[in-house]
């Protein structure tokens, strides 16, 4: 059963066709919803009702979409009672969501290389963008992906050579190496193939292994908590790159109403403040970290 609204956000009854349960208190949920899998695009989130007893619903980033199957796929990250209760939910069971919510990032075709950086439950985006594009020969991503929890897949060792790679850093996503796309991992808790440090740092290494032709092609988008943004905005600054950051912020309504999720931007009218449900969450990094 679905409410159409602005003929692009849909409130939605959707059933769990998987629930995942993983190391870190973290959750994956495949859902049926053939109206959101249809419009839903890279940045794109909903706002998912985690239970009769919750007033308020929970924003949660869409990792997958397949509008041919009809599903969609979230990450979520047990952190409160909301989420608490929906790891309680099992296959067959209904929920109900608002969606797809959310300005999604926007790709450019004469930046072809577009460096994808995510951390934590911000790791979601990442792996939409590289869906929306493996087939596309145009592009030729390169994905950083950083968690200090296990990561929500097993690691596998990279069949693809990177310039720039130090040592050992060999471990990658499995699904991005299904697809052609090269990932490699970063974090601080020394798990194996990945790399001793922030995705940053990994970030900086590759860049500064391409030659200024291949540089200029180069874009960043990112999503993850905001001090791990607040630096991938200053990296984007510091080698002159186009950075689009998606804010994780706290949310009431999700649908702009209430705007208890404003952000203040910089416009070229001066300071702004923004809505991140409607007016983001996707932002131009140089706007958010001036």
């Amino acid at each position: 059963m679905k409410h159409a609204n602005r003929n692009t956000l849909f409130k939605e009854e959707t059933q769990i066709l998987e629930h995942l349960h993983l190391d870190g208190d973290q959750h994956i949920l495949k859902l049926e919803a053939p109206e959101i899998a249809a419009k839903a695009l890279p940045g794109s989130f909903v706002h998912v009702e985690c239970g009769p007893q919750f007033t308020l619903r929970r924003p949660i980033s869409i990792m997958r979409a397949d509008p041919q199957q009809q599903t969609i796929e979230l990450l979520y990250k047990k952190l409160g009672a909301g989420t608490a209760a929906l790891s309680e939910k099992e296959p067959g069971e209904n929920l109900s969501l608002i969606g797809p919510i959310g300005k999604p990032f926007k790709l450019h075709p004469e930046r072809s290389r577009p460096l994808l950086i995510g951390g934590g439950v911000g790791m979601p985006p990442m792996v939409f963008i590289a869906q929306s594009i493996h087939n596309n020969r145009t592009y030729k991503p390169f994905a950083i992906l950083g968690s200090e929890v296990p990561f929500p897949f097993p690691p596998t060792p990279s069949q693809m050579v990177l310039p720039g790679m130090p040592d050992g850093v060999i471990a990658a996503m499995p699904l991005l190496e299904d697809w052609g796309i090269p990932s490699r991992l970063a974090s601080l808790q020394g798990y194996a193939g990945t790399h001793d440090g922030y995705v940053t740092d990994l970030a900086r290494h590759w860049l500064d292994a391409l030659d200024n032709e291949a540089r200029a092609q180069v874009e960043i988008f990112s999503c993850g908590p905001h001090p791990m943004l607040e630096a991938v905005a200053k990296l984007a600054k510091e080698y002159e790159l186009p950075c689009q950051v998606s804010l994780e912020e706290f949310m009431a309504c999700g649908v702009g109403g209430c705007a208890g999720c404003v952000v203040q931007v910089e416009t070229e009218q001066g300071p702004a403040m923004k809505r991140v449900c409607v007016d983001g969450p996707v932002f131009e990094a140089a706007q958010v970290f001036p």
